[in-house]
């Protein structure tokens, strides 16, 4: 369902609230998002398909597409197994950090990028996008936490 409704959210609604012509990740906030609360197995099946959805309607490397977001739902269900209490501060550090490598390999991997234009590309477009992924995941995190929080309640108070 989330895949589904991912796709308009990512293709057609979040163009024409740019910032500075970039939109942030969606996909990949969501991947690790599911990670952190469903577990790495599924934040990895549903990383590959976000990856491969989404990629469907972008001019995009498909493996490249598939690796990052898969990877990042895979580390983020290992990382939530891992660590006590997760905030939002420390989803977007971590989609920071995320959205950059995967940023630089998309350049990277570009064929006709020299030297300088890789660093132009990794300074004026992936250090930007990967801030707007992070603060995108952590408004999402926060989203996502108060539900859980409040469907927790909800079901104690059933009990």
């Amino acid at each position: 369902m989330v895949i589904v409704l991912l796709v308009p959210l990512q293709t057609t609604l979040l163009p024409h609230v740019s910032i500075w012509g970039l939109t942030p990740d969606v996909g990949l906030a969501v991947a690790a998002l599911i990670g952190l609360f469903a577990g790495e197995l599924e934040g990895f099946v549903v990383g590959l398909a976000i990856g491969w959805i989404l990629n469907m309607y972008s001019a995009g490397d498909l493996w490249i597409s598939l690796i990052t977001k898969g990877g990042v739902g895979l580390l983020a269900g290992l990382f939530g197994q891992h660590v006590a209490h997760v905030t939002p501060t420390v989803v977007s550090v971590g989609l920071l950090i995320v959205s950059v490598l995967s940023g630089t390999m998309v350049v990277l991997t570009m064929k006709n990028a020299a030297g300088i234009d890789t660093w132009w590309m990794v300074q004026s477009m992936v250090l930007p996008q990967a801030c707007l992924d992070a603060v995108a995941g952590a408004g999402l995190f926060y989203l996502a936490s108060q539900r859980l929080a409040a469907d927790r309640v909800l079901m104690s108070d059933r009990l």
